[in-house]
């Protein structure tokens, strides 16, 4: 790490936290958070803005650590200051092998989903889902350099649907009287409560989420101290703009009622009621490719799980999977390995359509809440250890993270097979210890 250089300043950190966290969640779970607000527009805003509350608020906490540890391996190199290299194995192996996987497959699906509606093939979905997997892991295999050009220009077109919908849609309703009547008058499609804002809070995770991995260019930032904390802030607080925004602009434009009904087309049915089907095709296209960026994105992280495991001499065969292509510089075999369980994943969230569970396993929100968990534990880190900090920085901000923390994972606990996930977890957790031992430790 001493050799990279301080060449990123504050706005390029700023773009990169809004970069990672705009991406398919908030068209993804839109109609989740209104069925889960009970079709009240009010609740869904405050869950919108509660979440993004405890975004903002946590990253402010890991600002903090950031600036104190500046490696390359973010919560795993926070963990392993904090409690040692054992407890910080525990957590790579939970990112390597449940957390990025699981939201690689959620996110090849969401994107194939999108691409079916564009193509009118509802029923290549499945296909489509395994063909960007297997696209976007093999391009991070081949050229992680062209991989990342990628990641970069699919930034500025995230924006455009959040800003087309948001504008037109909240310019409309209120002319129309669309917006008012979307505040006053409840979805009448719903039998049930849906969960209630604790559960609607969960699902906005889904979309807040992403921010973390921005800490790992603290090293290269320049007064990374000041430049951070500041950046991270500012860049939640522009997602959070963006979405209320967005989600202010369908409900202008669409009752509540069909908004649940729409679904995740919802956006696209937006502009094809505004200025017809041709320009509802060109926003889907924008939506595919940033759906496709996060898609990227997440499976560059999880191209390095394994090798981030390895390198330190730990999880199975770490000679095989700490190499480094000599030609692309890649980690292909921890790449293979992190398409072998994205694909796993994948499975798991397509038996939740096909009834193989008996249930719905919500795999884009229930490893988020075991990330919250995890949070938690570094909070008391820095309330025990981080001496030199001011009041606020040191206990308030610890301790309103982590009251939102417990708020993201009483919503899950309330989600359906809640017990079978943390059964499942809790098995390949055990399945980690038959690995923890170091063998030898690689030297980057």
């Amino acid at each position: 790490m001493e050799n990279l250089k301080k060449k990123y300043g504050f706005w390029t950190a700023s773009a990169m936290v809004v970069g990672i966290v705009i991406g398919s969640g908030v068209f993804f779970k839109a109609d989740d958070v209104l069925i889960a607000s009970g079709g009240r527009l009010p609740v869904a805003l405050l869950a919108w803005l509660i979440g993004g509350g405890i975004m903002v608020i946590t990253s402010y906490v890991f600002a903090k650590i950031a600036t104190r540890i500046e490696k390359i391996n973010g919560v795993v190199d926070y963990f392993e200051a904090a409690y040692g290299p054992r407890s910080a194995y525990l957590v790579a192996w939970f990112f390597t092998f449940i957390y990025y996987p699981s939201l690689v497959a959620v996110l090849a699906w969401v994107s194939a989903n999108y691409t079916s509606v564009l193509i009118g093939k509802p029923e290549a979905l499945v296909l489509i889902s395994f063909i960007y997997l297997i696209l976007f892991f093999v391009l991070n295999m081949a050229s992680p350099v062209l991989a990342g050009k990628w990641q970069v220009s699919t930034t500025l077109i995230k924006l455009v649907p959040l800003g087309v919908i948001a504008v037109i849609g909240i310019v409309g309703g209120l002319i129309s009287g669309q917006t008012i009547n979307s505040f006053t008058e409840s979805a009448k499609s719903l039998s049930s409560s849906g969960g209630g804002l604790a559960v609607a809070t969960l699902s906005t995770a889904f979309a807040y989420e992403g921010w973390i991995l921005a800490t790992t260019i603290n090293a290269e930032l320049k007064d990374a101290r000041k430049t951070l904390p500041r950046a991270l802030i500012l860049g939640a607080i522009v997602v959070v703009l963006f979405y209320m925004a967005y989600y202010l602009g369908i409900s202008g434009t669409l009752s509540n009622d069909q908004i649940i009904a729409a679904g995740d087309e919802a956006p696209v049915l937006v502009i094809s009621l505004i200025f017809g089907k041709l320009a509802g095709t060109i926003l889907t296209v924008f939506v595919v490719i940033s759906c496709l960026g996060t898609l990227n994105g997440l499976i560059m992280a999880s191209s390095r799980g394994l090798f981030s495991i390895a390198v330190r001499g730990r999880g199975p065969f770490p000679k095989v999977f700490s190499k480094i292509h000599k030609d692309t510089n890649s980690t292909i075999n921890s790449a293979l390995a992190g398409l072998v369980l994205s694909a796993l994943w994948l499975v798991l969230w397509h038996g939740n359509f096909k009834g193989w569970w008996g249930g719905f396993m919500d795999i884009s929100e229930l490893p988020i809440s075991i990330l919250y968990v995890i949070y938690i534990s570094l909070y008391f880190w820095v309330i025990r250890t981080f001496k030199d900090l001011g009041f606020f920085s040191r206990f308030i901000a610890p301790i309103l993270a982590g009251m939102g923390s417990l708020y993201i994972i009483w919503g899950a606990v309330q989600k359906d097979m809640i017990i079978q996930f943390l059964i499942l977890f809790a098995l390949i957790m055990v399945f980690s210890l038959l690995f923890i031992k170091n063998k030898k430790h690689h030297i980057l």
